[in-house]
């Protein structure tokens, strides 16, 4: 399984969208400090994300999560999830 996932930052209170074969220890590695692109914007939580059967499937709905409508579908999805 590979996994689609995205991450709020709470210090600038943006999204990170990525994919992995191992969520665990990716979300790990994300609020170490190991990945360049989230190291400062550390604490990260994890808030959504999607099982895929292979790469390709998550790399493509990671791509679509990137979209302007992929934000869009984020954001009904976790409404009432982010705003308590």
């Amino acid at each position: 399984m590979y996994y689609t996932y995205v991450l709020r930052s709470e210090k600038d209170n943006k999204n990170y969208t990525g994919y992995t074969k191992n969520l665990k220890l990716r979300f790990e590695q994300h609020n170490k400090g190991f990945v360049e692109s989230t190291k400062n914007r550390r604490p990260l939580k994890l808030i959504y994300y999607e099982a895929c059967i292979n790469q390709q499937d998550a790399t493509h709905r990671e791509k679509y999560l990137k979209t302007h409508f992929g934000k869009m579908f984020l954001k009904n999805r976790l409404k009432s999830y982010l705003t308590g």
